[in-house]
């Protein structure tokens, strides 16, 4: 029995995304309450072959295995990978398997041209069999339990086909983005098209789980689309941008705002810079290094919605280590808590 059996229901889960949930974002959540599985940024499996085995470079200096940083305090956690050849998908695996993650999840979904270029991510909705093909390499190559992360289709809806091909193959779970690749996310998530898949997961294979992902705004609103559409989780992605308390509610208890009574807590704005100082000290230690400008989008995140957050954003957006950025928020009055 994996992990997955044992959440309770809803669960609820932090989305993978690219140069966001790193290792330093993922300690910065887990602190403040920890989501039911923790996910990776997505890890290109041919480029873990290629530099490990071919460039036979050190695993210490490495990106991609930088970006497969964990620590104690996020499990579960599933390392998401891509690519559209089996043998590469199977070697990703066991790698992911011995580095100590409690499952793996394979992107079927990424719209990026240069995934697509590869026959990886999104461009797999348009190959069922080999799509088949690759969960299978995955689930022959550890005993460790595979999902998938995908689209409803890519120029249209496709579930009856699409969907039915993932569950003969026997994942342990499906994440769906109630998105087409088409839609890309310019369109509302069509919270809808769950209810249908839910119909065909209980036809098809009802052992597998699935989890909604798109416009959920909180805990709240993801337990009301659970709810309404019969699936089991939900998915969080820009919901944790400048709120890393996103998934506090469900650490010890799992009661809901309206439960309780009363609003859940909300977190002033000294509370706010200080989770980004924090944030960016623990970036600045991420070996090798990433390039300090990707936290461009925390600040812009953590740092709106207050008197002086535009002149107070320009500034920090020059900073060049955390230390300035620390420097700076000191400097900051802050009398709004």
């Amino acid at each position: 029995m994996s992990f997955w059996n044992k959440l309770p229901k809803p669960f609820f889960v932090m989305a993978p995304m690219a140069d966001v949930t790193d290792v330093a974002f993922r300690a910065l959540v887990a602190k403040r309450g920890k989501p039911d599985v923790f996910w990776t940024e997505f890890v290109s499996a041919d480029g873990l072959y290629h530099t490990r085995e071919i460039a036979k470079m050190p695993d210490e200096a490495n990106p991609l295995m930088r970006d497969l940083q964990f620590t104690e305090d996020q499990h579960p956690i599933v390392a998401q990978i891509f690519s559209s050849k089996p043998e590469m998908i199977g070697y990703a695996t066991k790698l992911m398997a011995e580095l100590g993650f409690d499952g793996v999840d394979i992107n079927m979904g990424c719209p990026d041209r240069t995934i697509e270029k590869q026959a990886a991510g999104a461009a797999l909705i348009k190959n069922p069999e080999l799509a088949q093909e690759i969960i299978r390499a995955a689930q022959s190559a550890s005993t460790l339990p595979v999902s998938v992360k995908t689209r409803v289709g890519y120029s249209r809806e496709s579930l009856d086909e699409w969907l039915a091909a993932l569950l003969e193959a026997g994942p342990a779970a499906i994440t769906l983005h109630l998105r087409t690749r088409k839609e890309l996310s310019l369109v509302k998530a069509d919270w809808e098209l769950m209810k249908k898949a839910v119909a065909i997961r209980n036809r098809v294979n009802p052992e597998v789980l699935l989890i909604g992902n798109g416009d959920v705004q909180d805990l709240d609103d993801a337990r009301a689309k659970i709810a309404a559409s019969g699936c089991e989780g939900a998915m969080l992605g820009r919901a944790m941008f400048g709120n890393p308390w996103v998934f506090e509610e469900i650490s010890g208890h799992r009661r809901s705002s309206s439960e309780v009574g009363h609003p859940m807590s909300t977190h002033g704005l000294n509370e706010k810079l200080a989770a980004l100082v924090e944030l960016a000290h623990g970036f600045e230690k991420i070996t090798p290094p990433k390039h300090f400008a990707i936290l461009k989008k925390h600040i812009k995140a953590f740092v709106t919605g207050f008197s002086g957050a535009a002149e107070l954003r320009a500034r920090l957006m020059q900073a060049e280590n955390a230390s300035e950025i620390e420097k700076m928020v000191l400097d900051t009055t802050t009398p709004h808590d």
